[in-house]
C-alpha cells in the first residue's frame, strides 16, 4: 500500500483539461508537483482533497477511496494552502480550542510546541499575523492531529529564505516517521530539488514525467560548448537546444545517448524542466 496513488484521474474544464494523471506516492517519501501557472497542480491538489468531482480515474489515499469515510481521511490528512483560512479574530490559543473540537486525535502539546518553536505571538490575532507566521500557524495545525500525509499547495510561496529553510527542514522530519509522506506543489524548483525524493511535472494539464529526483538528475546532462562540438550529437540524444549569447550552443542531452566520455554538466531540475517545455515548441 502507498500513501497515495492516482490513477487515470481526469478533470474537464472549458478550455483545460487534465488528463489521465498517474501518480503514486510511496510511504515515507516527499514528492514536489511542479509545472507552469494554469498546468492543472491546484485542480489535482483539490481533486485529492475531494473539493471538486473529477470526471474519471481514482484517487486512493492510505489505501481508501477518498470519497469514501470522509471524516477519517481528513483526520489523516495534513493540508496547507497557500493561504491561511482561520477567522481573522482568532489568536493562536484560541485557533487551538478550535481545532481541538474539530479533530479526534488532536494533540495540544505538540501545537503549543510548534507555536512556542515558531515564536508565534499569544495575544496576536491572526489578521495581524505576516505571511510567514500565517503559513507557520497552519503548518502547526497540520502536524498536530497525527496526520500520516501532508498535502501542500505553494506553502512556501512569498516567504523569506530563512522561513522557507525552517519550513522545508519540518517537512524532513515529518518524513523520517515511514509512515509518513507529503506531497508539495511550488514554484520554487530549488526548494524541491532541495527537499524531494519525487519530481511530479504537469504541463498543460499532461504529466510530462514523474521521476526519483535523483534518478531524473541522473538521465541528463548539459552540453555547453561549440556549434562543431554539438555535430557529434544524434538529433535524438538532444531533448532541446539554443545559442548562447556568444556564439555557442547549451542544450540539455539524453546521457545515455551522448557519446561516451562527452563533456556534460550536472543540470537542475529547473534546467531539465525548462528544456522539456522548449523541447516542445521547438
Amino acid at each position: 500500500m502507498n500513501a497515495l496513488e492516482i490513477r487515470d484521474l481526469t478533470k474537464h474544464y472549458t478550455g483545460f483539461s487534465l488528463n489521465h494523471l498517474n501518480l503514486t506516492l510511496p510511504w515515507g517519501c516527499i514528492m514536489g508537483l511542479v509545472g507552469e501557472n494554469g498546468a492543472g497542480k491546484s485542480t489535482t491538489i483539490k481533486l485529492i482533497l475531494n473539493t471538486i468531482s473529477r470526471d474519471g480515474g481514482t484517487v486512493t489515499i492510505l489505501g481508501r477511496d477518498n470519497r469514501e469515510n470522509l471524516c477519517l481521511s481528513k483526520e489523516e490528512i495534513g493540508v496547507v494552502l497557500d493561504e491561511g483560512c482561520f477567522p481573522e479574530t482568532l489568536t493562536a490559543p484560541q485557533v487551538g480550542h478550535v481545532m481541538a473540537a474539530t479533530y479526534r486525535r488532536w494533540e495540544q502539546d505538540t501545537f503549543d510546541a510548534y507555536c512556542r518553536r515558531f515564536a508565534l505571538p499569544e495575544k496576536t490575532a491572526f489578521k495581524d499575523y505576516s505571511r510567514g507566521m500565517k503559513m507557520k500557524l497552519t503548518i502547526a495545525v497540520a502536524l498536530s492531529h497525527q496526520a500520516q500525509l501532508l498535502v501542500l499547495d505553494e506553502a512556501t510561496a512569498g516567504l523569506d529564505p530563512i522561513v522557507r529553510d525552517e519550513i522545508l527542514e519540518l517537512f524532513n522530519e515529518f518524513t523520517r516517521d515511514e509512515t509518513h509522506s507529503v506531497l508539495i506543489s511550488s514554484h520554487i524548483l530549488s526548494d524541491l530539488e532541495k527537499l524531494c525524493d519525487y519530481i511530479a511535472f504537469l504541463h498543460q494539464g499532461r504529466l510530462l514525467f514523474c521521476e526519483e529526483k535523483d534518478a531524473l538528475l541522473e538521465q541528463y546532462g548539459i552540453f555547453n560548448d561549440t556549434a562543431e562540438q554539438a555535430e557529434a550529437l544524434m538529433p535524438e540524444a538532444i531533448v532541446s537546444m539554443e545559442t548562447t549569447p556568444y556564439g555557442g550552443v547549451r542544450a540539455l542531452v539524453r546521457r545515455e545517448l551522448a557519446p561516451v566520455g562527452f563533456q556534460l554538466e550536472k543540470p537542475t531540475i529547473e534546467d531539465i524542466i525548462l528544456a522539456l517545455v522548449k523541447g516542445e515548441k521547438q
